[in-house]
């Protein structure tokens, strides 16, 4: 079976090229789609495997990030009714969803993350304005071994860019944030260059707490983070593609051309075979 992979865009999503690409690199038949042409039932979530929502600036981050799009979801109706209702049966049919920035802030806002006892439309946390502004950078990300996550199954540790001006992430309370690390939700933090988890600037670039960069919903097939992986699809991406290149010809190695972001889509499309099949 061909996995199908569903990538949405519109009214300011702006990395559906990217999250395609890497899509269609681990193996699936990626489509972008307008969200407008979901809502209108052009396409059908039912068709699909997995659900991408990119990168982006959806709305201008007016009402802020994610808001606006999150609404917009959240009260569209299809042909057939809520399209919340067509997200959830996607959701109960052991399928997957990944969000990224701009769609990690509206998974958030939508409460499809944590989803705490699968209640996917409670807002419990939120991604609000880094410390220190808008930053641009790459970060170095520890993943947490006893995360459910589909996703990042077998990953320990991943190095990808990030592009954002409201990326920390803030839980309700303390019971929430307790509650995010007793049951697996907490995917990744910001680390330092030795893979340690920490709360300085600039390894974590926004000041989220226990700087969380993702999280995941309690089946481990809904997950959403701040860096972006798609944005590191090849090593030629790596910042310091070209000092490495010149290390492994002068070792005589052969340098690997998988990155790190690729490895996410990989373990998607692998679940999907193996489970939706």
């Amino acid at each position: 079976m061909a996995v199908k992979s569903l990538v949405l865009t519109g009214y300011g999503i702006n990395c559906e090229m990217e999250t395609a690409y890497a899509n269609r690199l681990a193996g699936a038949d990626a489509t972008i789609a307008h969200i407008n042409d979901v809502i209108d039932g052009k396409y059908k979530l039912e068709d699909y495997q997995i659900l991408n929502f990119p990168g982006g600036f959806s709305y201008g981050d007016d009402l802020g990030s994610g808001k606006a799009f999150a609404n917009k979801v959240l009260y569209a109706k299809t042909p057939k009714g809520p399209i919340m209702d067509d997200i959830r049966k996607f959701i109960d049919d052991g399928k997957l969803i990944i969000g990224i920035c701009n769609g990690f802030q509206i998974l958030v806002k939508m409460g499809l993350l944590p989803a705490f006892d699968k209640d996917y439309r409670a807002q419990t946390t939120t991604v609000f304005y880094n410390d220190k502004g808008f930053r641009d950078a790459w970060v170095n990300l520890k993943v947490n071994p006893a995360s459910q996550c589909i996703f990042t199954k077998g990953i320990e540790k991943m190095y990808l860019p990030i592009r954002h001006g409201e990326g920390k992430f803030i839980p309700g309370d303390k019971a929430i944030l307790d509650r995010l690390w007793k049951n697996g939700h907490v995917v990744m933090q910001y680390a330092d260059e030795s893979y340690k988890p920490s709360m300085e600037f600039p390894m974590n670039p926004n000041g989220s707490v226990d700087s969380i960069a993702g999280i995941c919903d309690e089946t481990g097939r809904v997950f959403g983070l701040m860096p972006h992986p798609e944005a590191f699809n090849h090593i030629v991406n790596h910042p310091h593609y070209t000092r490495m290149a010149d290390e492994y010809r002068r070792k005589g190695k052969v340098m690997p051309e998988e990155s790190d972001g690729i490895k996410v889509w990989r373990n998607a499309v692998a679940y999907a075979k193996e489970k939706l099949a």
